[in-house]
């Protein structure tokens, strides 16, 4: 298959490359899963090209493997990022969006054998490593003539390593909010450092992301982390804000510190990113592996993040309670407010989950209180037909109803999130207030199970999903890749940091599940005609900018060097 395996070099390689590659031409593509030397084996009587000398920098609007990237996936590329992109490109529309690896930088690394070709665990392990090209497609569901689209570099463990056991040093970090598989997350990161590959250097990272530069590194043994998954929180503390790329990599770079592992939200992938490009620029041996968390389920690209399902049962809970309350008065109403900023992830599962929910708003979905088809018409109706309502809200719905009787202040936390006004507590005196206007006895209970459900345990599932996450993490951080882990399609894969925070994972209304809610509650989507056309239109425009892609793809020739 011919391909092109292009790595953009930093800006100070540039002219070299540019050089090198006008006097002797670019050859073959580089070796995928850089168990060999990372440059290009000369002919007799040539001397070997430096690393930057095989790689050509390019104008990200003509290249046409940025193009194909841009076909292939709804992201948007910024320049910035480009510098830091790696695409191969192959037959069928295939496209490898691959994860940047020490030997991008660092091209005479030795490598070592994985310690785990001799561990006792895998011994009756059919296969121990994933082969080199073994990708992971970001799209399952494809079309007879569709092409193969965007893929991602497969987790696992790699027949050599680029850090030997007795020199590796590790450090852990948790930032941003709680979640359900915090400890447990941290637990597997420091066992399977410890029993995989036989780290014994490995340290917790105190309070968030200042915690590098502002505390004693705490020192972790599988001993004492031991039972910590059975307690909800984090055992490191966890903060927001506080990232100064430059002290971190100060802090990391003093301490001898060779592989960093960063749990948090797409704002701590980014922070993730910054601190994988300052360590990129100074040159040092240094794997950067991110761990996405959140709640909301909002990053992008992966089938979920961990804690999602213990929140979504947790919730249960919650709506349970309000059933309980509302369907023991008269004329009762439940209201239940659930996480989700931006998407209503958690409020639309735990819905569906639930079945005793009569109505679910979320943020991708805007509602309207009075008129016809409103929401105070639907909760008069459900109340004169079974004598109680039930309604979910995720903390995100409405802000811009709030916002138009309550004028706030444009605030935002130490993450650069934005304060939001508290909807469950709004919507609880609006209902109040129809009621009363309407002369109708009526008992409202406001629940609030946030924090409640941020601070559990994770469940049985989440556990077994945070302990793939660590080991994923830890099989590409030894194996020398900086990246994202995620589950993609089902399989564990390392994602560019740039394409999980470029975009959020979103409720589509467009898309079946949220029509499986509504038929589920019965209740009106809420949105008017222009509502439903703007969301189809903004479907058909995305699908016909990919279509104009894909046949100027196709109408234009890509040699094996990725020159037209």
């Amino acid at each position: 298959m011919a391909s092109s395996h292009i790595i953009l070099p930093k800006e100070e390689e540039e002219e070299a490359a540019a050089a090198a590659v006008a006097e002797v031409g670019l050859g073959a593509a580089v070796e995928a899963d850089h168990d060999h030397r990372p440059y290009q084996e000369q002919g007799p009587g040539k001397a070997a090209l430096p690393f930057s000398a095989t790689c050509v920098r390019i104008s990200r609007d003509s290249y046409p493997n940025l193009r194909a990237l841009r076909n292939a996936s709804t992201m948007t590329l910024h320049d910035d990022d480009a510098a830091f992109v790696k695409l191969e490109e192959g037959d069928y529309g295939y496209v490898l969006d691959d994860v940047p690896h020490l030997t991008d930088y660092l091209p005479d690394l030795p490598t070592f054998p994985n310690p785990l070709q001799d561990h006792p665990a895998y011994s009756t392990v059919k296969q121990y490593f994933v082969n080199a090209d073994d990708t992971v497609p970001e799209k399952v569901v494809v079309q007879k003539n569709s092409p193969r689209g965007v893929h991602f570099r497969r987790a696992g463990p790699r027949q050599r390593v680029y850090f030997e056991s007795e020199e590796a040093k590790a450090c852990i970090v948790t930032c941003g909010g709680l979640c359900p598989g915090l400890n447990t997350v941290i637990r597997e990161l420091v066992c399977g450092l410890s029993h995989m590959y036989n780290v014994s250097n490995v340290f917790g990272i105190q309070n968030g992301y200042k915690g590098f530069y502002s505390s004693n590194y705490l020192p972790m043994t599988p001993k004492s982390v031991n039972d910590i998954h059975k307690r909800g929180g984090t055992v490191l503390g966890t903060s927001r804000g506080g990232h100064d790329t430059k002290k971190i990599v100060d802090n990391i770079q003093d301490r001898g510190i060779n592989q960093v592992f960063i749990i948090g939200g797409d704002g701590t992938q980014k922070g993730a990113y910054e601190i994988y490009k300052e360590i990129r620029r100074r040159g040092l041996q240094v794997a950067v592996a991110g761990i996405p968390k959140t709640i909301d389920n909002d990053i992008a690209v992966i089938d979920k993040s961990f804690g999602f399902d213990t929140a979504v049962e947790e919730a249960q809970r919650a709506i349970n309670a309000a059933h309980v309350e509302a369907s023991s008065a008269e004329n009762g109403i439940g209201l239940v407010k659930l996480m989700g900023r931006y998407s209503g992830f958690i409020a639309m599962y735990a819905t569906l989950a639930s079945r005793d929910v009569d109505c679910c708003l979320i943020p991708e979905s805007p509602f309207y209180l009075e008129g016809e088809g409103g929401l105070f018409e639907y909760i008069d109706r459900r109340l004169k037909e079974n004598n109680h309502t039930v309604i979910v809200v995720a903390e995100g719905a409405g802000q811009d109803l709030i916002a138009q009787s309550i004028p706030a202040a444009d605030q935002q936390d130490a993450s650069g999130n934005k304060l939001l006004l508290d909807v469950g507590l709004w919507l609880t005196h609006k209902i109040k207030d129809y009621c009363k206007s309407k002369k109708m006895e009526m008992t409202i209970k406001y629940i609030d199970p946030t924090y409640m459900i941020r601070a559990i345990p994770s469940n049985a599932s989440d556990n077994v999903y945070c302990t793939l996450l660590a080991h994923s993490a830890i099989h590409g951080a030894m194996a020398g890749y900086s990246f994202t882990v995620g589950m993609v399609n089902g399989r564990h894969a390392y994602i560019p940091f740039h394409r999980v925070t470029s975009t959020r994972n979103k409720v589509r209304i467009t898309d079946r599940m949220w029509a499986r809610l509504l038929s589920s509650t019965n209740q009106p989507s809420f949105l008017s005609q222009k509502d439903i056309d703007a969301a189809r239109e903004a479907d058909k425009a995305a699908n016909r900018m990919k279509s104009r892609e894909d046949a100027k793809k196709q109408s234009t020739p890509v040699l094996a060097n990725g020159e037209k």
